[in-house]
């Protein structure tokens, strides 16, 4: 798999948890190991991009978590795809 930025992958997890889903299926979808999972959740969390949802152990993204997706979304398609397969 090529290099992988952390705005990319904050993206994949925050996709991955769109509606609420297990650590389990979030590192699998985002293609992360455990550990780094791990770093990346607590950042999310910490910043309001991601909830847990204690009762149910799952993680889920919040409004501010759809609209950095929509952003970064937005920011993908207007770069040239050149510089995206670099």
């Amino acid at each position: 798999m090529k290099y992988r930025s952390s705005t990319e992958i904050v993206a994949m997890i925050l996709d991955a948890a769109n509606g609420g889903t297990t650590k389990t299926k979030i590192m699998y979808k985002a293609y992360l190991g455990y550990n780094q999972l791990k770093e990346y959740l607590t950042i999310l969390i910490e910043n309001n991009l991601l909830e847990y949802i204690d009762g149910a152990q799952l993680f889920k993204t919040t409004e501010k978590g759809l609209h950095y997706l929509k952003m970064y979304n937005a920011i993908e398609e207007l770069l040239p795809s050149r510089i995206k397969n670099n």
